[in-house]
């Protein structure tokens, strides 16, 4: 929850702040304010040139008013404080967020006629309003709005505004919270069935037999200590060495790879909006991430600019089996901001690949060119299966079928290892995982370059 808290005048301000604030006051004169005060102006100049003590008296009277209005408005005591709450603070494209708005008056005094409203991007709604009643000494009043958004992105709200206006409507004030909170709107995900990838993503089995053949069993690798951590781990020659506790982590096994290429360059997309092809891009890999997540895997999310999400493990690799979910988070809330590249190439995604190792590869390409479907074509790696969703802007525009150097790409993919599937336009991700299983056999490779052991 974000709070501010904000006054109409304050007791401890200065002289130089009074005269401040009371010519902000003055600029807040309504149009009902200033006519008054023109209309009084000029009586009392009629009255003067006229020699008519009563017109005078009626325009002092009309000057007086909003003068008087701006003053009482001005000098009010009391204090209110604002806070926002967001429920959910993360959504899905499409769904809706709820905003709580609650106003305390932390004052002795009740409070006169209130006027909120809450600064939103236009892209989730209209901009709320709400007119708050009497509040009384030490009272709250909470109201709520709804937002939503079919475009993913970080869209800040806030901040709170307060407008007070005395009885007669001759002067309003405007005070600013200065709290805000942000909203994620997320890419849509689908649910996917398990698939069985690499056997056991915790680590045991073949996939581990293999790791400690190569690494040893005896490999330590120590980290900072953590609260709840067993005392017995801690091992004492690097906690000598860095100055702080370290404990053993050749207790947990090594974990199975994924890395999940999301092709970004501008050049390899047409077409804007949530149905356009580099959105469905997106969400595929955010669907994807959240799967192999939920199955133990260690993910990576690698963009064409060879750039991925920060994680604790080595190569950029995240996702501990107790922290899925926060690393869940972390690369939806990457996704939810990802943009075109400037980039032409995939060259640095090839070059993150080869330092990555072994592990499975889920890649989503855009538009590939013969130099970048040969690129492409290198990049599987072994011990691990090599899927890659191919989307064609032109077909994605146009509403047809792929093109005939589609299928020329297609047909490199497969001959290189992958298991390459065609993106139809708007077609549902679920079925294609489906699909990719009646796929793996078709490189000349054999089986054994598409889902290993099959899908369940």
């Amino acid at each position: 929850m974000s709070a501010g808290g904000t006054g109409a005048g304050g007791a401890e301000d200065d002289g130089g702040r009074d005269a401040a604030g009371l010519r902000a006051a003055l600029a807040g004169l309504t149009t009902r304010g200033r006519s008054f005060l023109a209309a009084g102006v000029a009586a009392a100049i009629c009255a003067y040139v006229l020699g008519q003590s009563d017109l005078l008296r009626v325009g002092l009277l009309l000057a007086v008013l909003p003068l008087v209005c701006v003053t009482v408005l001005y000098r009010t005591r009391y204090r209110v404080a604002g806070s926002r709450r967001l429920t959910p603070a993360r959504v899905p494209a499409g769904g809706e967020a709820r905003v709580h708005l609650r106003m305390d008056n932390v004052s002795r005094l009740p409070t006169g006629l209130l006027m909120l409203q809450d600064h939103v991007p236009y892209v989730l709604g209209p901009r709320p309003r709400f007119v708050l009643d009497r509040v009384e000494a030490g009272g709250r009043r909470e109201v709520s709005y709804r937002v939503r958004s079919d475009l993913r992105g970080s869209y800040p709200l806030g901040p709170l505004q307060l407008r007070l206006s005395d009885p007669f409507g001759m002067c309003e004030l405007t005070r600013s919270f200065s709290a805000f909170d942000t909203l994620t709107v997320i890419p849509r995900t689908e649910p996917l069935p398990p698939v069985r990838l690499l056997g056991d993503a915790s680590g045991y089995g073949e996939g581990r037999r293999r790791s400690l053949a190569l690494s040893g069993d005896d490999d330590v690798i120590p980290r900072t200590y953590r609260h709840g951590d067993d005392l017995r781990r801690v091992h004492w020659r690097s906690t000598a060495r860095h100055g702080e506790l370290m404990v053993r982590r050749e207790e947990q096994p090594q974990r199975a790879h994924c890395t999940v290429l999301l092709d970004t360059r501008a050049v390899a997309y047409a077409g804007v909006g949530p149905e356009s092809a580099f959105e469905w891009a997106v969400s595929g890999a955010a669907s994807s991430v959240v799967h192999i997540l939920e199955r133990g895997f260690a993910v990576r999310l690698l963009t064409d600019t060879g750039s991925s999400v920060p994680g604790e493990g080595a190569e950029g690799f995240a996702g501990s089996p107790q922290e899925s979910a926060d690393t869940a988070g972390l690369m939806m809330d990457a996704l939810a901001v990802v943009d075109h590249s400037d980039g032409d190439g995939l060259s640095r995604a090839q070059e993150a690949l080869r330092a990555a190792g072994e592990g499975l590869l889920i890649a989503f390409f855009g538009d590939l060119d013969e130099e970048q479907a040969a690129l492409a074509a290198r990049m599987p790696r072994r011990g691990g299966a090599s899927v890659a969703f191919v989307l064609d802007s032109e077909s994605w525009v146009s509403g047809g079928t792929a093109s005939g150097p589609v299928e020329d790409r297609l047909r490199l993919l497969r001959e290189s290892g992958w298991t390459a599937l065609a993106v139809p336009p708007g077609a549902s991700f679920t079925e294609l995982w489906q699909q990719a299983d009646s796929h793996r056999g078709d490189s000349p490779a054999g089986g054994g370059n598409g889902f290993p052991g099959g899908w369940s």
